[in-house]
């Protein structure tokens, strides 16, 4: 895919603006879905915020309020997720959802793992993204599924 096909969307919240480079938030998306290896034009948004905000989103629509480190939210459901191909929307542009993730929280889990934010910020994006191509963890299978999908993604993107 190439990038004048792909369209990202990025809020990051003054809060944690000097944190985070949407620049590098941009390329890491990008290589994502280059992974991912679908050929039609994608959009997609990313929403980078706190604790706050996410609790408050997962209790509205999970009914769980605790603070999570990332939520996703698909535009539409895709039931295969073995056969990527979309049937195209009357704008030409596959609509997958947003991302919304928790700063503190993905600070807090990179410090509870020993390594740089950045790349906890890359797992919680390709699981955000996996979400909005339908992936889910809720049974065992489908876990492992997902799991064997984001070592698979991960491994193509540059370590920190």
């Amino acid at each position: 895919m190439n990038r004048s096909q792909t369209f990202i969307d990025i809020k990051v919240s003054r809060k944690f603006s000097r944190c985070i480079s949407t620049r590098w938030l941009r390329a890491t998306i990008q290589k994502v879905l280059e992974s991912i290896e679908i050929d039609i034009p994608v959009e997609l948004g990313v929403v980078i915020t706190g604790d706050q905000t996410v609790q408050r989103l997962n209790k509205i629509y999970r009914g769980k309020n605790e603070p999570t480190d990332v939520l996703a939210f698909p535009m539409s459901v895709q039931q295969d997720t073995t056969d990527m191909s979309f049937i195209s929307p009357p704008d030409g542009i596959c609509h997958l959802g947003e991302i919304v993730i928790s700063y503190p929280q993905a600070k807090r889990q990179c410090e509870e793992h020993g390594h740089m934010v950045e790349k906890e910020l890359q797992l919680l994006i390709v699981h955000g993204i996996l979400h909005l191509f339908g992936y889910d963890h809720e049974e065992v299978d489908e876990r492992k599924r997902m799991h064997e999908k984001e070592k698979e993604i991960l491994a193509r993107l540059t370590t920190f």
